[in-house]
């Protein structure tokens, strides 16, 4: 996961300063030499962090923080408002065009996933802003581009507009962009060529497709596993095209982050999605604050909200709730509870988004086994309807049978029967202790 390195040593730097009653001059200097070398150590572009350190060393050691109650608190805070600041400060939210269609140009080198981040991106707009977006196929070099995007198109249920490579991509745009607006499509996702390096035809060329098509936004899509070099390509791109937002991509594989923190000091450009995997939901909006909150071990809940009221159906949650009250959760309950929450993503990774979790020792190594959450969903699909709804009448020989249907071991059933029955016990505690309280949002089952 992107930021661990990071996010570790500057959790240790926050904890030795966090409970002090007194802090000096002396304590913010060591800690900000402890944070430029984390910094450094993550790739972040140099006079970035120089600048960073000088911010963060001026406001800490100012008297509104050092005779603070709580100055050790004071600086974490600091801190975090000024990793937010160097990531953009707000989220930069995607553009609407007042005249549709909204006209986005997808640019970047190749390699970067730049043809898979335009149905991802077409696929969140869809999903998360309703918008009925059109995907343009302009890359007409690279093999197979077309098809690649034709295919993605297929699997959104989403239409592609393509000439083939025999027509200029420039004359692709501008057809793309007439037939859009025929079909009253909002939005117009033009996946142009990429290059193994940045050169003089390829600026052109997408230098062309800007002045014929006007795009509300050029979007650069960049690996952030290349570091430095992603804030190099930003900044040439920005100086040819004038860039209107970044995206990284790979920020969920080993990245040491650098990137994130670099690009929007260094060209001015806000981050404004991060892919965090393959599947074609793995696109997020960037938000700074909620990154410098888990980099610095403070969880993102309002993603984890996020993610989970996209997942989770409210009737069926409700009706779930009257469930848990009356006692009549059965395994058919769970094993819907289970699926809605495998939809919010990798369990290991949502388990890190909560307040206080790089506190458990080991946490960063957690490895939620999902071979064990399949296995356990194959125990309760071995089960017949009465067996779900009234598990007390599985008894030994109903216990051979399901174990061997779903290729378990009866060790695995029982242990599966008792962990419901607690959970159910722990449940109606917690119905007990909420009732007649006011009710807002909860998560299943948890």
């Amino acid at each position: 996961m992107a930021f661990e390195g990071l996010a570790d040593r500057l959790q240790n730097v926050m904890n030795k300063i966090r409970g002090k009653g007194k802090v000096t001059e002396a304590d913010v200097k060591e800690m900000m030499r402890e944070v430029r070398l984390a910094l450094l150590e993550a790739d972040v572009n140099f006079k970035v962090v120089k600048d960073f350190i000088k911010r963060v060393s001026e406001r800490a050691v100012g008297q509104e923080v050092l005779k603070s109650l709580t100055p050790g608190q004071q600086v974490i805070k600091v801190v975090k408002e000024e990793l937010t600041a160097l990531m953009g400060g707000e989220q930069s939210k995607i553009a609407v065009s007042n005249r549709p269609p909204t006209v986005i140009m997808m640019v970047g080198l190749q390699g970067a996933g730049k043809t898979t981040t335009t149905g991802k991106l077409a696929n969140l707009l869809r999903k998360k802003y309703n918008r009925k977006p059109l995907l343009v196929a302009a890359d007409i070099y690279r093999p197979a581009a077309i098809k690649q995007l034709e295919t993605l198109g297929k699997q959104l249920n989403m239409p592609v507009f393509s000439l083939g490579d025999q027509v200029s991509p420039v004359e692709i745009a501008k057809q793309a962009l007439a037939k859009a607006k025929e079909e009253h499509h909002d939005y117009v996702l033009i996946d142009t060529a990429g290059r193994l390096h940045i050169d003089e035809a390829l600026m052109d060329e997408l230098k062309q497709i800007k002045e014929v098509t006007k795009p509300d936004e050029i979007f650069l899509v960049v690996d952030a596993m290349t570091g430095q070099d992603a804030v190099n390509v930003a900044q040439s791109f920005n100086e040819q095209l004038g860039l209107t937002g970044v995206i990284l991509t790979k920020l969920d594989g080993d990245t040491r982050g650098g990137a994130a923190l670099s690009i929007k000091a260094v060209t001015n450009t806000p981050i404004k999605f991060v892919g965090m995997g393959e599947k074609m939901d793995a696109l997020e909006p960037f938000h700074p604050e909620r990154m410098a909150s888990r980099i610095l071990g403070m969880g993102d809940v309002l993603t984890l909200i996020e993610k989970a009221q996209a997942a989770i159906d409210e009737e069926k949650a409700k009706e779930l709730e009257q469930k848990m009250r009356t006692m009549s959760f059965t395994f058919d309950d769970f094993l819907e509870q289970l699926g809605q929450v495998r939809k919010m993503g990798p369990l290991d990774d949502i388990i890190k988004m909560l307040p206080g979790a790089n506190k458990i020792k080991g946490l960063n190594n957690i490895q939620v086994d999902e071979k064990q959450i399949s296995r356990v969903e194959a125990i309760i699909r071995s089960m017949t309807k009465e067996e779900k709804t009234n598990p007390e009448i599985i008894n030994a020989s109903r216990k051979k049978r399901i174990a061997k249907g779903s290729g378990t071991s009866v060790q695995e059933v029982n242990r599966l029967l008792k962990q419901f029955e607690e959970m159910k016990k722990m449940m109606k505690m917690m119905t007990t202790m909420t009732k007649g309280k006011k009710k807002g949002f909860r998560f299943p089952f948890m």
